[in-house]
């Protein structure tokens, strides 16, 4: 579902990913892991097309995201570590947006069950501004599975939340891997990592040091 070859990312002589090559088949959690600096999180904006590799080649759902990006990113499902919402938009509101710009229909109950799921109900006519950082990346992610995508990528997922807010983000990344949705999670967090991912992807530097199954590198 997702397969990346041979990408990488230059700015000027600075290689900040180097030739990573790397596939995520449907129901697996990749979990991308390296120091500050590594690589991590241009990685996954070169996924989510927010920047463009200097070379190689990403297929998202079955298709080249340079060739076809409106089709590979209507597959994918992003949230970033610190979401840009709208300010003046409510929970509501950013949903609605989220549905429109996807060409959604019945998309209500859905919403409902995942403002009930995580928590926002009594923010759903709140403005993006007055949430706090755990709430609004609640409604980030709540935007990125309406769509039910595929794919998806979390970067630093748990940034500002609580325990409860923390445990319902991880029983949701399970069951959308169990759904068949092909993931990866950048994260400091060894014992999430160790949690929630099938396999692992350390990088340093910007290169591939360690990519095998969870399993195998544990024991």
């Amino acid at each position: 579902m997702i397969k990346v070859t041979g990408l990488c990312r230059d700015y000027g002589k600075l290689r900040a990913v180097d030739n990573l090559t790397f596939k995520v088949e449907p129901g697996q959690v990749l979990g991308l892991v390296g120091p500050n600096g590594a690589g991590k999180t241009t990685t996954l904006r070169m996924l989510a097309g927010i920047i463009r590799p200097s070379s190689g080649t990403i297929n998202l759902a079955g298709h080249d995201l340079s060739q076809a990006p409106l089709k590979a990113k209507s597959n994918t499902g992003y949230v970033p570590d610190d979401p840009r919402l709208f300010d003046s938009l409510t929970v509501d509101e950013h949903l609605s947006l989220t549905a429109s710009l996807y060409r959604l229909s019945d998309f209500e109950h859905e919403a409902q069950t995942l403002i009930d799921q995580f928590d926002l109900t009594d923010k759903r006519n709140a403005p993006a501004d007055s949430l706090s950082l755990g709430m609004r990346q609640k409604l980030a992610i709540c935007c990125a599975y309406l769509i039910a995508p595929p794919v998806l990528i979390f970067d630093e997922p748990l940034t500002g939340l609580d325990p409860r807010g923390i445990l319902t983000i991880q029983r949701s990344i399970k069951a959308r891997a169990a759904a068949g949705a092909s993931i990866i999670i950048s994260s400091h967090l060894l014992s999430m990592v160790e949690s929630l991912c099938t396999h692992i992807l350390i990088l340093q530097q910007g290169r591939n040091l360690l990519h095998d199954s969870l399993d195998n590198v544990v024991n």
